[in-house]
C-alpha cells in the first residue's frame, strides 16, 4: 500500500511540474498581450472559482480558526509572493532561465528544512548546494553577455525569490496537507490571494481593450488559470501529503526540461551551451542533495550503534 502511494505521490509531483513548464513559454506569450499583475489575477479568481465548484462534489470539510490563519499565511508563500513574483521575472527574463532558476527548489528547501526542521547539513548536502548554485550563477552571467535568449538578472533573482518563498511552504507547512484535503487548502488559498491581488490590479483589469485581445492570447491565459494553476496544486498538494517536502521540490527539475523543449517549438527562447552547462550542473547539484542523509537515518543510525 506505501509503495503504491508512493507511486501516487510521484505521479503527482511529475504531473504538476510539467504544467509549471509549460506555463513559461505560455505565460510568457499571454504577457505580450495582457500585464503580469492582469494574469496572475486572473490565475488566483479562475483557480478559487475552480476549487470552489469543484468542493461542491466532496465532502465538506471544517477548519478551525486557528488552522485558518496559517492558511492564510500558506497562500502568501504558495501563492501571493511565489506566483506574483514569479510572473514579473517572467515578464522581464526569457522563459527558458525562468525554468532553470526554478530548479533551484530542491537546494533552498533543503537549507529551510535545515534551519526549521533541523535537518542536518553534511557535507554533501555543502557540495550540492555549491554545485547548484554554480550552475544558477553561469546561467544569470550567460544571461547578461548574450541577447539572443532575452534574459534579464532582475527577473532572473526575481524567479529565485519566488523559489525561496514556494520552498518555506513546502517545508513550514506541511501539517496543513495531512490535516485537511488537497481541495479544501487550494480553496481557501486561491480566495485569499485573490483578495490579496484584486486591489492591485483593478486599474490593470478594467482598461483591458477585451475586443483587440487575441483569441490565442485567451487560450494561453486559461491554460495557466486551470494547467497552472488549478490542476497543477490539486497535485502538488496531493504529492505533499504523500511525499517528503524535499522529495517533492526534486520534481522541479522536470520544468526547464519541458519548458526547452516548448519554448524552441513556440520559437520564444534559444538554447545555448552555456544553458547546457546551467543545467547539467544544476541537476548535479539536486542528485548530491538528495543523496546526503536525513535527520532520520542519523537518528536510526545513532539507535543501532
Amino acid at each position: 500500500m506505501d509503495n503504491h502511494k508512493n507511486v501516487q505521490g510521484h505521479l503527482f509531483a511529475l504531473t504538476a511540474n510539467i504544467m509549471w513548464g509549460l506555463m513559461a513559454p505560455i505565460g510568457k506569450s499571454a504577457l505580450q498581450e495582457f500585464s503580469a499583475i492582469s494574469v496572475t489575477t486572473f490565475r488566483m479568481i479562475g483557480a478559487a472559482a475552480a476549487f470552489w465548484l469543484l468542493s461542491l462534489f466532496c465532502k465538506e470539510e471544517h477548519v478551525n480558526h486557528r488552522d485558518m490563519l496559517k492558511i492564510f499565511f500558506a497562500s502568501l508563500f504558495a501563492l501571493v509572493f511565489n506566483q506574483g513574483v514569479y510572473i514579473f521575472g517572467l515578464s522581464l527574463t526569457s522563459p527558458v532561465d525562468a525554468s532553470i532558476v526554478t530548479t533551484t527548489l530542491p537546494i533552498v528547501t533543503m537549507i529551510v528544512a535545515a534551519i526549521y526542521l533541523k535537518e542536518p547539513i553534511t557535507n554533501k548536502k555543502v557540495l550540492g548546494i555549491f554545485v547548484g548554485a554554480m550552475g544558477a550563477l553561469i546561467l544569470i552571467i550567460s544571461s547578461q553577455t548574450t541577447d539572443n535568449g532575452g534574459g534579464n538578472i532582475i527577473g532572473d533573482l526575481l524567479c529565485l525569490l519566488a523559489q525561496i518563498s514556494f520552498s518555506i511552504y513546502l517545508t513550514v507547512f506541511k501539517g496543513l496537507s495531512q490535516r485537511y484535503s488537497a481541495i479544501t487548502i487550494n480553496k481557501w488559498m486561491f480566495v485569499y490571494a485573490s483578495i490579496c491581488y484584486i486591489p492591485f490590479s483593478y486599474h490593470d483589469i478594467s482598461t483591458i481593450q477585451w475586443n483587440t485581445i487575441s483569441t490565442i492570447s485567451i487560450i494561453e491565459v486559461l491554460y495557466v488559470v486551470i494547467g497552472g494553476s488549478f490542476i497543477a496544486y490539486l497535485c502538488i498538494m496531493s504529492a505533499q501529503k504523500i511525499l517528503r517536502p524535499t522529495v517533492v521540490s526534486m520534481y522541479n527539475y522536470m520544468q526547464p526540461i519541458v519548458a526547452t523543449i516548448a519554448a524552441i517549438i513556440m520559437g520564444v527562447g534559444s538554447f545555448g551551451w552555456q544553458k547546457g552547462i546551467a543545467i547539467a550542473l544544476v541537476f548535479l547539484g539536486v542528485y548530491i542533495v538528495t543523496q546526503s542523509k536525513s535527520r532520520a537515518d542519523f537518528e536510526k543510525a545513532g539507535k543501532e550503534i
